[in-house]
C-alpha cells in the first residue's frame, strides 16, 4: 500500500509547504482561484520547488469520488507522503528525552477521523507531547484527520502502540501520572493537580475506554454535566481536559 495520499485544504497544504515540502510530490490548483490565499500557496510552490499544476475543478473533483466523506478541497490539493505514526519504544524515547513535565494524550479507540483531526488540533495547539493511541481500533492518519487538525497531523508526534495498557504501565514507570476520563467518576478534572507529569485517556465515542485501559489508569477523573447530555463529544472534551492542564501549569509557574 502507498504511502502517498491527496490531502486537500488551504490550511493542511499549506502547512504540509511550509513544515515538510520535500515530502510533497504535486500540488493542483482549481482553475480560476486567484485569491491572495492561493497565490501565497503557489509561491509557496516556487520556492519549495515543488511541482504544481492548474486544473478544472472537476479533476480536483474525481480525486475524491472514492471516498466516504463529503471532501470540500478549497481548491487545492497535495500529493504527499503521509506522516507515520511512531511505535512504543520511540514514545518512551521522547518521554525519557524531555526536560519539561509530559503532557500527553491517549486516545482509546477514536475510530472517527473528524475526531482523531479535532483531537490532533487540540493536542498541538496546547502544547502537548504526544498523542498515543493503539494500532487496531483507531482512525488512521489519512487526508481527512489532515484537514480536521489543520497542520496538526503534520506537527505533533502521533504514536500506534499494540498493546495500550503495556504502554500505560511503562510510562508510569517513567513517572507520568494517568488519569483516565469516565462519567462515573467521583472527582471532576479540576479536583486533581495536573502539574505534575500527566497522560490523559480520553474513551471512545460511545463506549468511553475499555476495561483494561480503565483498570491501567492512576485516576478517574469527569467533566461536570450540568445540562441533559450525559457526555461531551470526545474532541471537545479532550480541548477542555487539555486547557485545564495548561491552567494550572500558567498558574503554578506564576507562583
Amino acid at each position: 500500500m502507498s504511502d502517498l495520499e491527496w490531502i486537500y485544504g488551504i490550511h493542511a497544504v499549506e502547512n504540509a509547504l511550509n513544515q515538510q515540502p520535500e515530502r510533497i510530490k504535486e500540488v493542483r490548483f482549481q482553475e480560476g482561484r486567484d485569491d491572495k490565499k492561493t497565490q501565497r500557496l503557489m509561491q509557496l510552490c516556487k520556492t519549495a520547488k515543488v511541482r504544481h499544476s492548474v486544473v478544472p475543478r472537476r479533476d480536483l473533483d474525481q480525486l475524491f469520488t472514492a471516498t466516504k466523506d463529503r471532501v470540500v478541497h478549497q481548491g487545492v490539493v497535495a500529493y504527499t507522503t503521509m506522516n507515520k505514526a511512531g511505535n512504543e519504544a520511540d514514545l518512551h524515547t521522547l518521554v525519557a528525552g524531555l526536560d519539561e513535565n509530559p503532557l500527553i494524550i491517549i486516545l482509546d479507540g477514536v475510530t472517527d477521523p473528524h475526531n482523531l483531526g479535532a483531537c490532533l488540533r487540540s493536542a498541538d495547539a496546547a502544547g502537548a507531547h504526544a498523542v498515543v493511541m493503539p494500532k487496531d481500533n483507531s482512525a488512521p492518519l489519512n487526508a481527512t484527520v489532515s484537514k480536521v487538525a489543520c497542520g496538526a497531523a503534520e506537527s505533533i508526534p502521533v504514536y500506534a502502540v499494540t498493546n495500550l495498557a503495556r504502554t500505560m504501565k511503562k510510562l508510569q514507570d517513567q513517572g507520568v501520572w494517568i488519569f483516565g476520563t469516565a462519567g462515573e467518576a467521583t472527582q471532576t478534572i479540576y479536583e486533581q493537580d495536573l502539574t505534575i507529569p500527566t497522560a490523559i485517556v480520553m474513551g471512545a465515542e460511545g463506549d468511553g475506554m475499555r476495561r483494561l485501559t480503565r483498570e491501567q489508569c492512576d485516576y478517574l477523573v469527569k467533566l461536570p454535566m450540568a445540562g441533559v447530555v450525559s457526555s461531551l463529544n470526545v474532541s471537545v472534551a479532550t480541548g477542555v481536559c487539555l486547557y485545564e492542564v495548561v491552567r494550572q501549569r500558567a498558574v503554578k509557574a506564576k507562583v
